[in-house]
This record gives C-alpha cells, structure tokens and sequence, in this order.
C-alpha cells in the first residue's frame, strides 16, 4: 500500500481509529497518543497489508492493539488495580440513564473483552471478530455469550439496588 493509499484508508476509517481510542482513552490528550500511534503502526505495516482481505479487519486489529497496550502502560504507570473482571460494580441509576450505566459497564470489562464488545456492536460476525482478535469462532460465542451475562446481571443489579433493611419485620 503507497502513502497515498493508506491516508486515504486513514481519512475513510477515521470514525473508526476515533471510536476505538476513545473506548480505552477518555483524557483528549491520551486520545490524541493514542490515534497517532495509530496512525504510525498502519503507516509501518502497509506492506504486510493483505488486500484479499477487509481493511477493517487489519484497522481494527492494529488499533486495539495500541489501544490495548496504551492502556495497560497507563494502568501500570498510575498504578492502578486491575478491574475484577467478574464484579461489575455499578452505581444505581435514575430512569433515562441506560446508555450511560451500560457504557459505565462495558467500560469496565477487561480491555480484550472491551474490544470484543466493540467489534460485536459495530456489526461483526463471530468469524470477522474471531480473525481480529485471534481466537476461534467458538471462543467468541463463549465470551460474547459470558460477558452479555455479566452486563445483564450489572445492569439488574443497578436497577433494582437492594432495599436497606430498618429492622421491621
């Protein structure tokens, strides 16, 4: 792929690079790291660039891996604790926020099942999903099918939080 091919690629699949680097970047200017960085891995594997293939599946897999990586090094850096990735522990919510509570979810989940979420969202089949993330097709529908139990259970538990008990009986 020439220079040109590939910022036009770039210009094409902008939404996307955006999309993915903000699903594991909220500060701007680590956003802005993180699609250049982006931006700098497509430029250095445009020769391995396979065209039998879709272009979305080599974006897709390059930018989560530097997002990926990006957040991890931040997460090391800031010494912060990795998430259980079993409890979603969310805050409960007012009627009207349910995209707000289940992006605060999703937010939670470990950064593979993150972008597993993301590709699945953005209408990925189990197979194109399998190929990006490198693992089988079966092992997609395990983990899709384990982390739709989990959000559904966080987002139950958000929405009927237990009642404190006063002592009447």
């Amino acid at each position: 792929m020439d220079d040109a091919a590939l910022r036009d690629l770039l210009r094409r699949h902008a939404g996307l690079i955006h999309k993915i680097a903000y699903a594991y970047c909220r500060d701007a200017t680590d956003r802005e790291d993180v699609i250049q960085e982006i931006a700098v891995q497509l430029w250095r594997s445009r020769d391995r660039y396979d065209p039998r293939f879709r272009e979305t599946t080599w974006i897709y897999r390059i930018a989560l891996n530097v997002a990926i990586s990006f957040h991890r090094r931040e997460r090391r850096h800031r010494g912060g604790e990795p998430l259980d990735e079993h409890l979603l522990v969310v805050e409960p919510v007012e009627p009207g926020d349910d995209v707000r509570l289940l992006l605060g979810c999703i937010d939670a989940l470990a950064p593979l099942d993150k972008a597993l979420v993301l590709l699945y969202l953005d209408g990925n089949d189990h197979g194109s999903i399998a190929e990006v993330l490198g693992i089988s097709t079966s092992n997609v529908g395990t983990k899709l099918g384990r982390i739709k139990q989990r959000l559904r259970a966080a987002l139950a538990a958000a929405a009927h939080p237990p009642e404190e008990s006063h002592g009447a009986r």
